[in-house]
């Protein structure tokens, strides 16, 4: 079954307006190579803010060190993306990372959202040994 992160673990600025909102982990035990798979595993970025926030240049990254760049997308304000670990069509709700194999880890793993000067925006950690 798979597993999602709460917001346990979230770094949070005052004055931030994106963040990690949800996170959907793959199963690993069952069918994880399939695209349809790895597809139903996922990160949620939302734009809490009024006004669109470019995202060229930001990066997703796990633990392990596996990036996903985004590359020329505009988050609408008060939005959300969901960015999926396999392949797709990118659409302004649902951008794809094109891979063949699962990133995130069911049982423990950390997403970090960085801007494109490399400051983390956000954290979303979840499982055994999770670390901010």
């Amino acid at each position: 079954m798979p597993a999602s992160a709460h917001d346990g673990d979230r770094r949070h600025r005052q004055d931030a307006r994106v963040e990690i909102s949800a996170v959907q982990t793959g199963d690993r035990d069952r069918g994880h190579r399939s695209n349809r798979a790895l597809n139903a595993e996922w990160v949620e970025i939302t734009n809490n803010g009024r006004r669109p926030v470019d995202l060229d240049g930001w990066t997703l990254r796990d633990r392990d060190g596996n990036r996903y760049r985004f590359d020329d997308y505009r988050l609408a304000g008060r939005s959300t993306v969901r960015v999926h670990t396999g392949m797709g069509r990118d659409t302004r709700t649902d951008l794809y990372q094109d891979r063949r194999h699962s990133v995130w880890d069911e049982r423990s793993d950390k997403a970090t959202l960085l801007d494109h000067r490399g400051h983390t925006v956000d954290t979303e950690a979840w499982g055994r040994n999770h670390r901010r």
